[in-house]
């Protein structure tokens, strides 16, 4: 309910917009061709930015969280061609806002936390889903057997540019042998 008075109100405050931009400057026709331009140049952003967007959210709902730059530096680009698209002067205006770079690093980065808490919270969702009834059978009432895994994957996710060490990893490495060149003699079981 809210949020459907927050549109509604900026509904009306555009269209107060509208009529006074095109008694300002004679005609409502200029303000129409201009709803034109903007969509024209909003959908042309979002179609440059959008290549290869739909597989990396689609890794990111399935829970593998991408540390894409690519996707972090478009997200505010493609949201600036969708307020250009929709027609209204005030929208057109906060588009033009987040296309200016220090707007566009800190929407980077407060999207980046909500997509992080959001994450989160699916992530325990689905840990407390799994539990079901086993919160009474195990070792004690009301202890996560997957805490250990979820906290190993936070600190992961906290440590997505960096290196990151894991005990459980084995690395080396393979070099071919190759066996000694000795031919095996076959020597008769049964002397007749």
């Amino acid at each position: 309910m809210k949020l459907f008075l927050i549109v509604l109100a900026g509904l009306v405050l555009e269209v107060f917009v509208w009529i006074g931009v095109g008694d300002l400057v004679g005609s409502m026709w200029y303000v129409f061709f201009w709803f034109i331009v903007a969509f024209v140049i909003g959908m042309n952003i979002v179609r440059k930015h959008a290549t290869g967007l739909m597989p990396q959210m689609q890794q990111m709902q399935a829970g593998q969280m991408s540390a894409d730059p690519a996707l972090s530096g478009n997200l505010p680009k493609i949201l600036a061609g969708l307020l250009l698209m929709i027609p209204g002067l005030i929208s057109d205006v906060l588009a033009v806002l987040i296309l200016i770079p220090p707007v566009q690093n800190m929407l980077k980065a407060t999207m980046m936390k909500v997509m992080m808490k959001r994450q989160q919270a699916m992530m325990e969702k689905m840990m407390g889903g799994m539990m079901g009834d086993m919160g009474n059978m195990g070792a004690g009432q009301g202890q996560n057997p997957f805490a250990d895994m979820m906290r190993q994957m936070q600190d992961m996710q906290n440590q997505q540019g960096g290196v990151h060490r894991d005990s459980s990893i084995i690395d080396g490495e393979a070099r071919e042998v190759t066996p000694e060149a000795k031919k095996i003699e076959f020597k008769d079981v049964n002397p007749k």
